[in-house]
């Protein structure tokens, strides 16, 4: 029986809180004509959408696309793959495990913030482009379609109340990714089955609750 485990990106798999915060300052930066650093946005910028957050500084006026992709490829720079990625990707793959990545990033975003090498070991990929984005359940259930996998036979390891929301519409087992941006206790009431505390032996931990490997520590 073919199993997947797919991830939402930002928070997950990569260590973005930093540039996402970056890419608003810049953004405002700019649009506003004044200096606007990191330390000056609103307490929980990071996962409140972001007209909210410009707004909040004094900027109401359209967001223009080109100005947040040019702010958004310099923050990106400061964004890092989490250590453990590449070895969970490789041992999902080694099992049959079937992987994706979706996410409300569109695909020149993801791009910029995974190495080919990373891009290699995931079996699909889909971006805001792709599906109604999260919480719907389109953009899941257009990644198992492609991988061949059903919804029962999968779990989705995400970081956001909307990552959950999308997981549980699917069919599919919502997983809490604690080290993220979201607060563990956020993603159990949005109805996480599980929420994993750390990364430690992640591949050990989902191969073990795919039922195809050790249990992880």
């Amino acid at each position: 029986m073919k199993r997947a485990v797919l991830f939402d990106l930002d928070g997950v798999l990569v260590d973005s809180r930093h540039a996402q915060l970056a890419t608003l300052a810049g953004f405002a930066t700019s649009a506003l004509g004044r200096r606007v650093t990191v330390a000056d946005l609103p307490a929980e910028a990071a996962t409140t959408p972001r007209e909210h957050v410009l707004t909040e500084l004094g900027y109401a006026g359209v967001i223009s696309e080109d100005g947040w992709d040019a702010a958004t490829a310099t923050a990106t720079l400061t964004a890092a793959v989490f250590p453990f990625v590449a070895d969970t990707l490789s041992a999902l793959r080694a099992a049959d495990v079937g992987t994706g990545i979706v996410t409300l990033r569109s695909r020149r975003w993801v791009n910029w913030l995974l190495p080919p090498g990373i891009l290699d070991l995931v079996g699909v990929v889909v971006c805001y482009e792709d599906a109604v984005p999260k919480p719907a359940p389109d953009g899941l259930l257009l990644a198992l379609g492609k991988l061949g996998v059903s919804p029962g036979d999968s779990m989705f390891v995400g970081d956001m109340e909307s990552d959950m929301h999308a997981a549980r519409a699917a069919g599919v087992t919502p997983i809490g990714s604690g080290w993220g941006f979201s607060d563990p206790s956020a993603l159990t009431r949005a109805g996480a089955v599980l929420v994993l505390p750390r990364a430690d032996d992640l591949a050990g931990t989902l191969l073990s609750l795919t039922g195809t490997g050790r249990q992880g520590t």
